[in-house]
């Protein structure tokens, strides 16, 4: 496999990649060469058109795009346009379905009562009075002292045991700085000012920003096969584990992966929204997503099947490709080694949830690369 004749290589087509990609093709004129692992672009945010259904299908779960920055809206905007589409997600406790994050309305039906907002408001100030959580040291202790044991009993424990694997006693308290509560009946589940998903599905963003002269994309490549054979002079950046760059010599840190059952139902709509949640431990799956209600501007009146995933999430094993990090304190302790340790290196650099060990949105990915851009 030939390299040369590249001054920029990106290591993995996701969002983070893919804007470097494009900026130094666009602005810069350069030649720059992505090697990516999979056999698409973008990463997990990835999404594909069934044909026979016409569904826009997001093959590593749900991405909503959503953010309050005008640069990155300007930026996406230039490869797609977005539809009007607001994110509601419900959540299934004991087999009765709520809204989710908690607002007025959830937390009237929970305690079927009628409450006004300051009423709910001093009610989950007196459950968390009453809790008597003295010292906050972890993840439950934050949200306890909050809302109480009872919603957290219902709606948080358990999604967050099958999410994260880990007992919310054992998760540090900085996981979760405060739990989103809405006091009144906005059920939308994002605030920023500009929400929606790609008309044409993120799939096509991708290919949008791969034909700007000057890229070429190599599928199938691991680019620890072939590390070597790169040029020397050859400006990297890398988004894959940071720990895996560095051949963990600092130990491992800590992911979590997600896997999916996928299902065609011969049905016109089967859950009536996109996400459903299930927060009994008793369902081993954390939601099911049902992506034709990503695109309420498309007529899916005479669909006879549609399209879900039921979401599991599980350990990542060494040499996997994780999707998320969990951040305990001795991941903390360990990955600022390796960030010490990459800012030594010469014409490398690491980014993206993985290469920086950190849970960003789609929004945050991109301007990171943006400002990554303008200081080089």
């Amino acid at each position: 496999m030939e390299f040369s004749g590249f001054k920029y290589i990106v290591v993995g087509a996701g969002f983070w990649g893919l804007t470097l990609a494009e900026r130094l093709a666009t602005i810069r004129k350069e030649k720059v060469l992505i090697l990516e692992a999979k056999n698409h672009p973008g990463g997990n945010c990835y999404s594909y058109l069934d044909r026979e259904t016409n569904i826009e299908v997001h093959q590593y779960g749900s991405h909503i795009f959503h953010t309050n920055n005008d640069r990155v809206w300007n930026y996406i905007n230039q490869f797609s346009g977005f539809n009007n589409y607001r994110h509601k997600v419900l959540t299934k406790y004991k087999n009765e379905v709520y809204s989710m994050p908690i607002n007025l309305m959830t937390i009237n039906q929970f305690y079927k009562k009628n409450l006004t907002p300051a009423e709910a408001k001093w009610l989950l100030q007196t459950e968390g009075s009453a809790a008597q959580i003295k010292v906050v040291q972890s993840f439950e202790d934050v949200i306890v002292s909050q809302i109480g044991y009872p919603l957290y009993e219902a709606f948080i424990k358990g999604y967050t045991v099958k999410q994260w694997d880990q007992d919310p006693k054992n998760l540090p308290a900085y996981i979760i700085k405060r739990l989103p509560v809405r006091y009144d009946y906005n059920l939308n589940y994002f605030d920023d000012r500009y929400q929606g998903i790609p008309g044409l599905g993120y799939g096509e963003i991708f290919n949008q920003m791969l034909k700007r002269p000057g890229i070429e994309i190599r599928y199938n490549v691991d680019y620890f096969d072939i590390r070597d054979q790169l040029p020397r002079e050859a400006i990297i950046f890398y988004s894959g584990p940071i720990d895996k760059y560095f051949d963990y010599c600092y130990g491992e840190l800590s992911w979590r992966s997600l896997t999916f059952k996928e299902e065609t139902v011969p049905l016109n709509d089967f859950q009536g929204t996109s996400v459903m949640n299930f927060a009994d431990m008793e369902n081993p799956y954390t939601r099911c997503h049902e992506f034709r209600h990503y695109h309420p501007e498309i007529d899916f009146s005479n669909l006879t099947k549609t399209i879900i995933f039921y979401e599991k999430s599980k350990e990542t094993k060494k040499g996997e490709v994780p999707y998320y990090p969990i951040g305990m304190k001795k991941d903390k302790e360990i990955y600022e080694k390796y960030k010490a340790k990459a800012q030594t290196l010469k014409n490398v650099y690491l980014g993206g949830r993985l290469g920086e060990y950190a849970y960003m949105d789609m929004h945050q990915v991109i301007l990171k690369a943006l400002d990554l851009f303008a200081q080089i």
